[in-house]
């Protein structure tokens, strides 16, 4: 197999929660040797929001395989020096810590590419890095409120969050693009960069759609569950034997289609009230109702098997405790095992495949398990690491 893309490349980052970790193991997938730096003693505080997969955090194991985990109080002027030495050696610095703690630190963006005029640095922040809302703390939570996804989420009764980090998520692999165009970049000028991400400037990037729809449409879309606000027919229908069929129509062949080969029903491809997906949406009752009556007469397996046959898009709504056993996972060989400080653990190669090379699946680590050697490769005698632990440095 080849070498991994990445291998080679130094990533020393000062992360917390979710962005910046998400960010950073996208990096180790890809062969980049991850150093992360930690509170001595605890650590990332995502370490301690649950305890759910054998005693450790369910976020932890997800954001941070193969990564080394090397402690230091930043606070002083030898975890500060520990910091500068890392930096002088790596090609990437990434930081999403609380807002200006890097820059009361001295190891904020352009002051810090100064010293180091080949490093890349991510900036990830809540907010952004300049205006009003500079120091204002920014969650998840609070993002998705602020750009608009909790009014687009939900039933018309009942705003809803996404059910999953998307603030966060967007944040991280929008960081992690950057970074790879900035290495890319650096290759022809030999110059690093400051890559700077924020949550809002992210997910505001994924309310387009909405956006776009409002503005010049004259009102938000609608919040309509598990339906789409703006095509139709594109969600849930309830089966004969009281199961969940998701169909999916993107366009008029595909609604003729579902007239005629699923629903049994030609005619209503030629309904003046349905032909278009603006007058199905304009009749939204309408359609679901018709649409809704025809998935109820089948059974979930024959309603399966007539959109197979007339090229329907079709799902279901599966718990999350059976996506191990996914079919198009399993067949696919998809999950693999890590290590972890509470033995070998179920994960998911990663999204991005590059064929002839494999992904790096690196161990979850403990806090600190990577201190010493690393010291040691910055030159550190055992004396002073001890001296360094007596102190309560590392």
């Amino acid at each position: 197999m080849g070498v991994p893309f990445l291998a080679g490349v130094t990533v020393v980052s000062c992360e917390q929660a979710v962005a910046g970790p998400f960010a950073t193991r996208q990096l180790a997938d890809l062969g980049a040797r991850v150093i992360k730096i930690e509170r001595p003693g605890t650590g990332d505080f995502a370490r301690s929001y649950d305890q759910t997969v054998r005693g450790l955090s369910s976020h932890f194991v997800w954001l941070n395989r193969g990564k080394q985990s090397v402690t230091a109080d930043l606070k002083t002027e030898s975890g500060q020096r520990i910091l500068a030495e890392l930096l002088a050696r790596a090609d990437v610095f990434v930081q999403n810590l609380g807002p200006g703690a890097v820059r009361r630190l001295g190891f904020a963006g352009e002051a810090l590419r100064e010293r180091f005029p080949r490093l890349v640095i991510a900036e990830i922040s809540g907010y952004g890095g300049s205006g009003p809302w500079q120091s204002r703390k920014a969650y998840d939570l609070l993002v998705q409120g602020e750009a608009g996804v909790i009014g687009v989420t939900g039933s018309e009764e009942q705003p809803a969050k996404a059910g999953i980090a998307v603030a966060d998520i967007a944040t991280a692999m929008y960081a992690f693009s950057g970074i790879l165009a900035a290495l890319f970049a650096r290759e022809r000028t030999g110059a690093g960069a400051v890559v700077e991400v924020s949550l809002l400037d992210s997910l505001a990037e994924w309310m387009g759609h909405p956006f776009y729809y409002a503005r010049y449409g004259g009102t938000p879309p609608p919040r309509t569950g598990a339906s789409h606000a703006t095509i139709a027919p594109y969600g849930p229908f309830t089966t004969r034997d009281a199961k969940t069929l998701l169909i999916a129509v993107q366009n008029e062949t595909e609604w003729v289609a579902l007239c005629t080969g699923v629903l049994g029903r030609p005619e209503l491809a030629r309904d003046p009230r349905l032909r278009t997906n603006s007058l199905r949406i304009a009749n939204r009752a309408l359609t679901e109702q018709v649409v809704g009556a025809g998935i109820g007469e089948l059974a979930l397996a024959d309603a399966v098997e007539l959109c197979e046959a007339a090229r329907i898009a079709y799902g279901q709504v599966n718990d999350v405790g059976t996506l191990e056993d996914h079919p198009a996972l399993s067949a696919r060989h998809r999950w693999t095992e890590v290590g972890s400080p509470a033995g070998p653990l179920a994960t998911l190669l990663p999204p991005i495949v590059v064929r002839g090379t494999e992904p790096v699946m690196g161990d979850i680590p403990a806090v600190g398990e990577h201190t010493e050697p690393v010291l040691r490769e910055l030159g550190y005698r055992d004396e002073q690491i001890l001296a360094l632990r007596k102190a309560g440095v590392v």
